[in-house]
């Protein structure tokens, strides 16, 4: 586990390492860069993830369960949002049913955090948590990202996964997501895509997300402009910054019975 610069966490945990680019939102994931980092810093858990391809880094395929891994939220005694599998996804196929449920058991002991867990397979998530799981755990948030309209019936699979809060996460926002079923959707984390190639974000499609939002109670959380600003220009996404319609949108879910 680690402290984060990620705005919606405070911390990560990652006993899941390596993925699979699925659609177009993964093309340029940070996620893989860093592995390739942290395998050339001897971090053995990331060695042999990813390959190159041109000039780019991607992963290959490889998935691995780090069971040493379990425990290190057992050992953080502050309660704190964590970031489940910022460098992978918990339902990646190559994950097994019975790992799935040991980091469910960690989870269960360890009520104090609130784990935020963000997959691209929700089909998955959604048959698993009620047959695997069996229990709604008020400290687990579950959330799946969507990057443009042509993976919006990923909000089917997940509101078909119970937990005590729903959240989607629309970055990186590289294309309109058009009109979007939010009931039962308690948080949005929007934001543009960072790096050097990243794709452009449009005010108007942030504008989409924020009415809909703002028609059902849906939290609106503004993450970032990226390297793209509302005016259309390339900058660092710390020249960008965070400004949406004249202020910082930092909104958080509320549910009834959860620990937030």
């Amino acid at each position: 586990m680690a402290e984060t610069q990620i705005e919606w966490t405070d911390a990560t945990w990652n006993p899941v390492a390596g993925c699979t680019i699925v659609t177009s939102g993964c093309t340029h994931c940070y996620a893989m860069e860093m592995a390739k980092r942290l395998e050339a810093m001897g971090v053995q858990k990331y060695a042999g993830l990813t390959r190159r391809t041109g000039k780019r880094t991607v992963w290959n395929g490889i998935v691995r369960e780090d069971r040493e891994a379990l425990s290190i939220p057992f050992r953080w005694r502050k309660s704190r949002k964590i970031f489940v599998n910022s460098m992978s996804d918990l339902f990646h196929e190559s994950v097994s049913d019975a790992f799935i449920r040991d980091v469910w058991q960690v989870m269960r002991e360890t009520p104090h955090h609130n784990y935020q867990i963000l997959t691209k397979r929700p089909e998955r998530m959604a048959k698993l948590v009620p047959t695997l799981i069996g229990e709604v755990l008020p400290n687990v948030w579950l959330g799946t990202s969507i990057e443009n309209a042509d993976v919006v019936g990923r909000i089917e699979h997940l509101r078909q996964a119970p937990a005590a809060i729903r959240f989607i996460s629309f970055e990186p926002l590289i294309g309109s997501v058009g009109a979007v079923d939010l009931r039962d959707i308690h948080w949005a984390i929007v934001g543009g895509e960072s790096g050097k190639a990243a794709r452009p974000i449009r005010e108007e499609w942030i504008d989409e997300i924020y009415g809909q939002c703002l028609s059902v109670g849906t939290a609106f959380f503004f993450k970032q402009w990226g390297t793209w600003g509302k005016d259309n220009k390339k900058r660092s996404k710390k020249a960008n910054g965070r400004e949406y319609r004249g202020r910082t949108w930092d909104e958080m879910p509320t549910v009834p019975g959860a620990t937030l």
